[in-house]
């Protein structure tokens, strides 16, 4: 039988213990994106989408997203964030309009914080979508993925510049 950390002896699914993992600062930064029309640029740089601020809502969204991240990962275990932010950063390169989103997450902890960082930049890139859906519903989110992680037994990682041109 394989030792995967996730099943029980049965084979069926479980959270896995972590009550005698050493408590450590863990952070984690996951990356997102979404690439969308020169309407919808130009609406949200001029603060002209009529749903509000597309960027703090989705700022506001991730932090939650993160936050909630145990309630809709089966086996993520609910954790003291210590810290969220989400970032924005736009690339345009007419006609390609893409806007990246950075979520950064810490907590002091027993387990890590990957998952937590990773929802939190999709549900930000999701919630781009929706507040700009009725301008132009071609818009397409990009790959997410971890940037970087630091903390715990398996020690630090970071992601090659090479898996990516456009960090």
């Amino acid at each position: 039988m394989h030792d995967w950390t996730h099943f029980n002896d049965q084979g069926h699914a479980r959270m896995v213990d972590v009550s005698d993992k050493k408590e450590t600062i863990r952070t984690a930064r996951a990356q997102s994106s979404i690439h969308v029309s020169e309407a919808v640029y130009q609406k949200m740089t001029r603060g002209e989408v009529e749903k509000g601020d597309v960027l703090s809502v989705a700022q506001v969204a991730g932090i939650m997203a993160a936050k909630k991240t145990s309630e809709i990962i089966p086996m993520c275990h609910p954790l003291p964030l210590t810290g969220v932010n989400i970032t924005f950063q736009w690339r345009t390169e007419a006609p390609e309009y893409e806007l990246f989103i950075r979520a950064t997450v810490k907590t002091r902890g027993q387990t890590g914080v990957e998952m937590e960082a990773l929802t939190a930049a999709s549900v930000s890139a999701l919630t781009v979508y929706d507040m700009c859906k009725a301008i132009d519903r071609k818009m397409t989110i990009g790959s997410t993925f971890l940037l970087e992680k630091n903390g715990g037994k398996s020690g630090p990682y970071k992601r090659d510049s090479d898996d990516r041109d456009d960090q």
